[in-house]
């Protein structure tokens, strides 16, 4: 398991998708664990560019937004690859609902278990997260605690990776582990 992670438009989904496309070998499925819930134009055009920077790069998408255990139920067995974006998304989709907001601890051990099952069953997982408490801002409560489960999650994440990687203005600095690929920037 491989866990990247950076801030916003740091080059991390690009970096995770490298190492996915590197991992997996040629003709063995790739899957792209795709989270983000589209409410608006804007999501529609992250998901259109995310979706043509993956083009002709062998990955079969699967929308999961909640409960991202449930994806292995879309792959077929035997050797695979997934790729899992994001964290911060599926983190804010099962907390927050319209029916009601998880504990800050429900959510936490539910993607915990979640992420473990796929590094369970997938030949190679890669994980895409980011970075929080960097701005030093004080939220309302509920913000609050989404970030703070999010820097949980990252700190158990990074405890279940093989390799944490910390993508920082496009440039990969490995935290864990020994290099996988070389940058190809």
């Amino acid at each position: 398991m491989v866990l990247v992670i950076g801030g916003s438009g740091s080059g991390k989904s690009s970096y995770a998708e490298e190492v996915a496309v590197s991992l997996s070998k040629p003709q063995k499925k790739k899957y792209y664990l795709a989270t983000m819930q589209v409410y608006d134009d804007e999501g529609q055009r992250r998901i259109a560019r995310h979706r043509a920077l993956r083009q002709g790069k062998g990955f079969v998408t699967i929308e999961q937004p909640v409960n991202i255990q449930k994806s292995l139920k879309e792959m077929e067995s035997g050797e695979r690859t997934a790729l899992l974006e994001c964290i911060s998304n599926l983190t804010a989709n099962e907390m927050f609902t319209q029916e009601k907001t998880t504990s800050e601890a429900q959510v936490t051990e539910d993607i915990i278990k979640g992420i473990t099952m796929l590094k369970e069953e997938t030949t190679h997982l890669v994980v895409v997260s980011n970075n929080v408490f960097e701005d030093g801002m004080v939220y309302d409560k509920a913000t609050m605690e989404y970030i703070h489960a999010m820097g949980v999650i990252n700190q158990q994440l990074a405890l279940l990776a093989d390799q944490v990687v910390e993508v920082v203005v496009g440039i990969p600095v490995i935290v864990k582990g020994m290099k996988i690929i070389n940058p190809s920037s």
